[in-house]
């Protein structure tokens, strides 16, 4: 399991060893800076997972911090401001210049460690579903589905599937070279598990089929006599 890092941008030395030292005992790796530009450094040079932040800093102010950090593109990194400035409107400030959560000195090391763990597990679920999403792209030689768009292309160009071809097209893609029985596609795509003696998967076969011939005369759905369909693309 990765050791989550954070970035303690802290000028009072003894607030900052108690935090370092509470940190570390939970088994997160710490580094420390006391100005904007050793935290710029750190930061840029390390793969931080949240950012401690004190707003009363010398040279340039954690809010000033707050804000050079998101427009340098650390837009989804988790930012806790911590500060003996505790009024609301010291905390809208703080909210407003980018910080995530927001933490009043004097504090308990308890509660800090307990900010900390939430803005990691938002993050980390953030991250998940971020990764959920891209998985939902399949692809196959020239033809990508965007599950997440309901979006179907061959060569880049939108093929415009109504729902049922969408749904064929899907079930294809992401079992390329495998034949499917006209059986297998009923049950799958229109949720039919009995023969109804129709030739609905044969005209839904044609229909996607034209739609892609339109932007390529590659063949790619093939049919396999006596069994059912394959998407093959040959080379």
């Amino acid at each position: 399991m990765d050791v989550q890092c954070i970035l303690l941008v802290e000028d009072e030395k003894n607030v900052a060893e108690v935090i370092i030292q509470g940190l570390e005992e939970d088994g997160y790796k710490v580094l420390h800076a006391s100005k904007y530009e050793d935290a710029l450094y750190k930061l840029q040079n390390n793969k931080v997972s949240l950012v401690i932040l004190d707003v009363l800093l010398p040279e340039m102010n954690g809010l000033e911090i707050c804000r050079n950090f998101r427009l340098l593109g650390y837009t989804d990194l988790p930012i806790l401001m911590v500060t003996a400035l505790g009024s609301p409107e010291n905390v809208v400030l703080g909210l407003d210049s980018g910080a995530d959560d927001y933490l009043s000195k004097p504090f308990k090391l308890i509660e800090l460690k307990a900010r900390v763990r939430s803005l990691i597990r938002r993050k980390q679920e953030i991250t998940k579903q971020v990764q959920a999403a891209e998985k939902r792209l399949f692809t196959y030689k020239f033809l990508e589905i965007d599950d997440y768009k309901k979006i179907a292309y061959a060569e880049g160009q939108d093929l415009n599937l109504t729902s049922t071809e969408y749904r064929l097209l899907l079930l294809f893609i992401q079992a390329p070279q495998k034949v499917f029985e006209r059986s297998e596609l009923l049950d799958k795509v229109w949720g039919i598990n009995f023969d109804i003696g129709s030739n609905v998967v044969d005209v839904y076969v044609n229909y996607l089929r034209k739609k892609i011939e339109k932007v390529t005369p590659i063949k790619t759905i093939h049919t396999v006599i006596g069994m059912g369909y394959v998407l093959k693309i040959e080379n």
